[in-house]
């Protein structure tokens, strides 16, 4: 299955998919799986709940934010590869963030969380075959493929990742 073209998701996310190397989801898994992993769990906790900015996300936050992407992005991709034809709504990230309540965790307890949610992804896009990666649903009401969100789950981690190595570390 190759990268997603152009007609495979929404404009605005094609800036994720770009962040994820490889000519299929087997290839972006292979490239990025691990290095995530031990990038976000090498997160100092020293940094939890530094803010590069007032009104601006915590570490904890960020982490947060990213694990519930995540989830989304993976129910989605699994709805759609089962081909449940059943618009998908969006979500407010930032809405999702202030009823997080992720500075009352532990940064631990997060990582904890954001390993867990990583395996799962791994092992659901490994699990699906062509067809499943072709399957086309709609999401925030456009039209998507479960492999370009595939890509867009390991983008999404990328680009959070550069993010916190510019501004939080």
């Amino acid at each position: 299955m190759p990268r997603p073209n152009s007609n495979d998701a929404a404009i605005f996310y094609h800036k994720y998919i770009n962040h994820a190397q490889g000519d299929s989801v087997a290839e972006v898994i292979a490239n990025h799986a691990r290095q995530l992993k031990e990038f976000y769990n090498n997160l100092p906790e020293a940094k939890a709940d530094y803010a590069y900015a007032p009104g601006k996300w915590t570490i904890k936050d960020l982490l947060q934010h990213v694990i519930d992407a995540e989830r989304i992005f993976t129910y989605r991709a699994l709805r759609i590869a089962r081909k449940d034809t059943t618009p998908l709504p969006g979500f407010e990230e930032n809405d999702y963030a202030v009823t997080a309540n992720a500075g009352s965790r532990t940064l631990q307890s997060l990582k904890d969380e954001f390993n867990a949610v990583r395996t799962s992804t791994d092992l659901l896009f490994n699990s699906f075959n062509n067809d499943q990666l072709n399957a086309v649903g709609t999401a925030s009401n456009n039209p998507i493929t479960a492999n370009a969100l595939a890509f867009i789950s390991y983008g999404h981690l990328l680009h959070h990742k550069a993010i916190i190595e510019e501004r939080y570390l």
